[in-house]
Parts: C-alpha cells; structure tokens; sequence
C-alpha cells in the first residue's frame, strides 16, 4: 500500500537555500548529495519490487548522510510498517511529520500505523484532522474506513468506501478493499460483482486475480478460487501470497499430495515458513500418513514453538493416533506441565490447571499429576484432590507422603456429604447437557488452513473436563451446516456448536454459533477476540465460559431421605447454601425451540429445594413440595430458574475480524 502518494524525492520543491543547509549540515557538498540521492532510489526501487528489507536499508544510508532528508525518513517509516514493526513505524512516521509539516501523505501513514498498534482514537484525531483539510483525500477515507474495520463496525466502512468508489469507480484498491469487507459481512453476490469490476479494469494485475482468488474461496467456489489464482502466478510467478493460497486451496478441494507439493516448494525458498510446514503436516494426515504428518508438525513445532496450531495439531494427532504407552506422549504432555509449574509461580492457578489438565490429556500417566492433585487442593476442593491421589496409587506411582496423605483425608473427610449419605460422587457424576462441536470444511483461515477444525478440537478438548456438558464424540469436521445438523439430531446432542476461526500474523478471533439439536434453529452466538501470546488457548477458553454460562443450571436428585435430597452437582458447580432450585417431573423438561431455555408444563413443576451443604461435588438441601401431595423422586430435574425463561447469549464484545484487517493492509 503507497500512502506517500506525491511524497516521491523527484516531487518535492525545495528553496536553493533549504538544499544548500542540507548538504551544509551533512559535511558534505555535491558528491555526496549524489550519493544520497542515488541510496534514496534504490531505496525506491526496492519498494516498487516489496523487498522491505533492502528499502530499509537504503533509506538509512540515506538518513546517515543527511538526517534530515524528509522524504527517506518518511519512506523508512513506510517499510517498517509493512514489516510489521509498528511500533518503529510509527516513531519515524511523527519524525517525517516534523520534517514535512501539513503533508497529507505522512499523516495518513501515522493514522494506519496508530491503529495496527490498537491507539484508534489517537488514529480518528489525525484522519480527522487530515479530512478537515481535504475532504476527500482518498488514504484519509482508506484510514477511517480501515478504522471502522477495528472498531468492529464493518457496516461504517461499506458505506465509506461505496461513496469512495463512486467518487473514484477505477480505483482498484477501493474496488478490493470494498469487496473484502461485504465477503466478510456475507454479502458474496455483491463482493464478486465489485471484485469483477477489478477484474475487468485491471485484467494484467497479478494483485486483482490473488484477492479474487480469495473472494471465491470465502464463498467455497474453489474451481473459480484455483483459477485466480493460478493466474495470479501466471503474471507474477513466484508471487508468495498467491502460492501459499493456491496450496490452501488445494487442501480444501481434497487434493492434498499437490497442496503438500506446493508447500514443499515454499519450503525450499523459506525453510522457516511454518505456514507451509503446518499446511504440510495437514496434508498429510488427510492421506492418513499419520506418522509422517506427526514428523512433519514436530519440525514445524521446533521452528516456531509458539505457533499454537501447529502444537494443537500435532497433539490431536498423538492422541488420537499414539498409544497411551507411547513414550513420546511424555516429552509432548511434559511442556505443558513446565508451564503449568510457571504459572504456579505467578500465583495464576487457573492457568496452570489448564495447563496441567491438557498435559495429562496427553500423558495420564504421569507423575506430575501430584502436583495437579496438590493445586485441586489448594483450590478447596479436597475430595477431588483424594481421588487423584487414589490414581496415582492404582498406577503404582504412590510413595509414603501420598499414601499419608490419603489416610489421613479421609478422616478428615469422614463428615462429608458421600460419607453421610454412602455414595461415590465420582460414580455419581453426570452431564446434563450434551453437545457436538464440528467445524465447515468450507472454512479456512488465513494463516492456518483448517483452522476451524484445529479450533473446535481444541474446544471440544476443554469441554472434556466440564462437569456439565458432554462434548459428542462427533467428526469435527462437517461438509456442511446440513451435515452437522444431521449428524447432532441422530445423535441426540442437545445443542450443536459450529466454531470458525479468523486470523492475522497478530491477532485471532473464534466464533461459534450455537444451534438446537432437535430443530437446528439457531440458540446462541459466542465470540472471542485475542491478540499476543497463547490466543487460541485464551479464546478457546473464554468461548467454553460463554458456552458454560449460558446454558441452564440443571441437575439430578439422586437421593432422598424425608425431606432431605441430594443432587449430582456441588461446590465445583457454583452451588452456595440457601440456593432455592425448582424440582421439575423426571423426562418431561424439554429445549426451546430457539434460543436457549428449557420449557415444561406447570404441573409438572414438583416442589423446591433449599441447599442446605454443599461438597465439592454433590450437594443436600431440604425439599418442599408445591401441591398437596408430595411426587418428588429420585431421578427428576433440578433447575436453578423458571423454565419458561428462554434466553439467547450474545457476542462478548465487537466482532472485530482480524483477518480482513490484515487484508486491507495487503492491499497495495
């Protein structure tokens, strides 16, 4: 993207003495302004041909020679931008602006700057005060609108840029941005006419064909996708962006040896290009080469290990594709409980519970279980601590402090509810929702092919330990929405959750849509925006919170003696004494419809409980009755509220889309 637009060496008119005093200042005469000038279009050249790095490079020679030569200091600062160094960007971009008071181009280069940094309102105050000069200075109207993307408000920048584009109908730039932000609101018939538009306006750039390429992916039209962007190649062989689509592309279509091929050769020319290592791995586990895609994630794993899907993947394969025996399950689970005990030093407990819990997911039988037994503890749930010390003994992993400790929790434990009302909370232990997580094979994420699948694992995973809902042992990945719900009705799940995942190099953003089982109308919409380090482990965590918190307390009676009652659920349920709970007739609380709710018939509301103790996992209180003859059983329904209240999730904040922000950027 050129937002120094009229900012060029050859276009700045200086007086003879303002050049004279630079040359003066540099301690150099006419050769060495030459030589400055030669540095600056290099400089220029390498931008022209995107090579960041050697503009970089150039303008800094240049500025070593002359510190105050504007236009490379402003240059500079356009470099690092599309490096991704902000933060560098934005420091020489205010530099420039010094230097070159009142040029448009510079401000509109600190504007988009300031808001891939996430400073938006320091960003509106400069597009505005940029606009206030000249009303339609196209960058200004490419920023604000670009700043309508951030602040989640993509309707805003529809509007800005169809007013551009009516203004400027050959722009090309307009006419993309413009039909990136309808595909990404769904508005496809319309984002291919305007990308068409481009098309025909600009038939011999490479550029058009990439983003068309990619409009028709989003729309899952991969014949017309793989076209695009073979033709991209065509008029610009070796281009980066439209190999690594066209390898995507090939993934979804079903034809992994070729998208294995194609990421072969981005390989060779980038061996550090995780991207194509990951898509490689995907490819082929598809082809059911389970140990070499395993090989393949490993190395993609060693080159970056923080990248959390190409861990998620390589994981889910081990689980699913390794024994439990598997020696190499301890040397993956084993970086998991190094964190783990990172995060007990921060004090950040339920981070390293997470941490913990997906380690032993890979590796039960590790010892380092102790210490999650010792956090389960401190965290006052010492029933639950007892039992993992009971597995470590069943394995043969307990020593005499383990053994002491068993003893002696259980005469603490000898007043406990299970203790008093003879029962096992761990046979006792249900779920009482059930749920299926599937993901579109039609959607793929930018960065990560498949993402949607790597992400609906990684929630279905977390959801395994959540005492109240029960993830479906479902194909996570679905052909369609129909398929889905076909699959979630036969098999009796309450709810069904389809996750989608948008990204850029930065930021990630998951989305999951919540329908009925029974009738597939939608119940619910969850969203998770992260940014930095461990965003899909963050946002996967928060959508399962959303998913948890919006579905209704709902238990079991499982015991009763007189008045008294004991349901399946506890302290690690959020039960408190004095709770009242409605006591519905077993089998007869049915799904809304729509939304999220739970409807029954009045008379079938039976009676009431009040808590009265709560243990980690279940729970006594007394009952009270609503009519004149006491009906309450064991094995009818508790629920925290009237049935009758349906009520439907929504959005945790905006719905910012980082992927299509990293688009725009692209755009140049």
């Amino acid at each position: 993207m050129k937002y120094l637009n009229g900012f060029s060496g050859r276009g700045v008119k200086k007086t003879v003495l303002t050049f004279f005093l630079a040359l003066l200042a540099s301690g150099l005469f006419a050769q060495s302004g030459r030589s400055a000038a030669s540095l600056y279009e290099q400089g220029q050249s390498a931008m022209l041909n995107e090579d960041w790095y050697a503009a970089a490079e150039a303008f800094q020679e240049v500025l070593r020679i002359n510190p105050a030569h504007a236009e490379a200091v402003a240059s500079l600062a356009e470099s690092y931008y599309e490096l991704g160094e902000y933060d560098q960007a934005l420091s020489w971009a205010r530099q420039a602006r010094l230097l070159a008071r009142g040029r448009s181009g510079i401000a509109n280069l600190e504007a988009f700057t300031l808001i891939a940094l996430g400073q938006l309102d320091a960003a509106s105050s400069v597009i505005a005060e940029v606009l206030a000069r000249e009303p339609y200075n196209r960058e200004a109207l490419f920023a604000a609108a670009e700043l309508d993307i951030a602040r989640g408000r993509a309707g805003d920048a529809v509007r800005r840029y169809r007013e551009a584009v009516r203004r400027y109908p050959d722009d090309r730039r307009l006419l993309i941005s413009l039909a990136l932000v309808l595909g990404s609101l769904g508005d496809s018939e319309n984002a291919r006419n305007y990308i068409a538009r481009a098309v025909n306006q600009h038939p011999d750039d490479y550029r058009v064909y990439y983003y068309a390429a990619y409009l028709d992916a989003a729309s899952d039209l991969l014949p017309g996708a793989i076209r695009y962007a073979e033709r991209s190649l065509a008029l610009r062989p070796g281009f980066a962006p439209a190999r690594s689509l066209l390898a995507s592309l090939r993934y979804r279509a079903g034809q992994y040896q070729e998208a294995a091929s194609l990421a072969d050769e981005i390989i060779a020319s980038d061996r550090q290009n995780v991207s194509a290592w990951y898509l490689k791995g995907m490819s082929y586990m598809r082809m059911a080469r389970e140990e070499d895609a395993i090989a393949i994630l490993q190395a993609a794993s060693g080159i970056d290990p923080e990248d959390e899907f190409v861990r998620a993947a390589l994981e889910d394969l081990v689980i699913a594709h390794t024994s439990l025996e598997d020696s190499r399950r301890g040397r993956w689970a084993q970086w998991h409980f190094n964190r783990a005990r990172d995060y007990r030093r921060e004090n950040l407990l339920d981070q390293a519970l997470f941490e913990y819990r997906r380690g032993l997911r890979l590796y039960p039988y590790a010892p380092d279980r102790r210490e999650y037994a010792e956090l389960l503890r401190i965290q006052g749930y010492p029933s639950r601590y007892v039992d993992e010390l009971r597995f470590l003994q069943d394995l043969g992993l307990a020593d005499i402090t383990i053994n002491d400790a068993v003893e002696t929790y259980d005469a603490l434990l000898s007043d406990a509810i299970f203790h008093q009302w003879a029962v096992d909370p761990v046979e006792l232990a249900a779920r009482h929702w059930k749920v299926a997580v599937f993901s579109l094979a039609s959607q793929s994420a930018f960065y990560h092919p498949d993402a949607g699948s790597v992400g609906s694992a990684y929630i279905k995973d977390i959801l395994v330990h959540d005492r109240n809902i029960l993830p479906l042992d479902l194909e996570l990945r679905q052909a369609s929405y129909s398929q889905a719900f076909r699959s979630a009705r036969e098999a009796g799940a309450d709810y069904f959750l389809i996750v989608s995942v948008a990204e850029n190099e930065r930021d990630l953003s998951l989305r999951g849509e919540l329908y009925v089982g029974r009738t597939g109308s939608r119940a619910a919409s969850f969203y998770a925006f992260r940014t930095g380090p461990d965003r899909l482990r963050n946002a996967s965590r928060n959508i399962v919170e959303q998913l948890a918190a919006s579905l209704p307390f709902r238990a079991e009676l499982i015991r009763r003696r007189g008045s008294q009652a004991l349901i399946d659920k506890g302290r690690a349920d959020g039960l408190k004494p004095d709770g009242v709970y409605e006591i519905i007739k077993k089998g007869r609380a049915g799904l809304a419809n729509e939304g999220i709710g739970i409807r029954y018939y009045p008379e079938d509301l039976l009676g009431t409980l009040v808590i009265e103790r709560v243990g980690d996992e279940i729970t006594s209180g007394a009952l009270s009755r609503s009519g004149f003859f006491d009906l309450i059983s064991t094995g009818d329904e508790v629920f925290l509220r009237a049935a009758s209240e349906a009520e439907t999730a929504r959005p945790a904040g905006e719905a910012v889309n980082p992927e299509l922000r990293s688009l725009l950027r692209s755009i140049r």
